[in-house]
């Protein structure tokens, strides 16, 4: 039920982040949503551990502001994967990627949140 849960978390962050940001574009329908969200879900769980350990050091030299480029970088290949999976998701600028990570990191862990969330298990 967690793992369900998480996915709409996800589809739902990735939703409030197309809505508000213009340089984030996608059309699904609202399954298209749910696998977008399940793409989302997994790049951060399998993807970025990984690059999170790869870039350790540059994450402690900027002192964990890196951790948002490494957000923003994950967006960006949920966006590659998500074209022949559930449609074409679109970021126009890295300035919009990063602000669409912000927005989705706050949204997701304020909606974890008030499920009484902390993680998926």
């Amino acid at each position: 039920m967690g793992f369900v849960i998480a996915v709409l978390v996800n589809a739902a962050a990735l939703w409030v982040a197309v809505t508000v940001l213009d340089g984030i574009e996608y059309a699904g329908e609202w399954y298209q949503w749910l696998i977008l969200g399940l793409i989302f879900g997994l790049v951060n769980a399998i993807v970025k551990p990984i690059a999170a350990i790869l870039t350790f050091p540059i994450t402690i030299l900027t002192l964990g502001l890196f951790l948002i480029v490494l957000n923003t970088l994950m967006l960006y290949l949920t966006s590659f994967l998500a074209g022949p999976l559930a449609g074409p998701f679109t970021i126009t600028s890295f300035i919009d990627g990063l602000l669409g990570a912000i927005i989705i990191s706050i949204v997701g862990t304020a909606l974890h949140f008030l499920l009484g969330r902390t993680g998926v298990k």
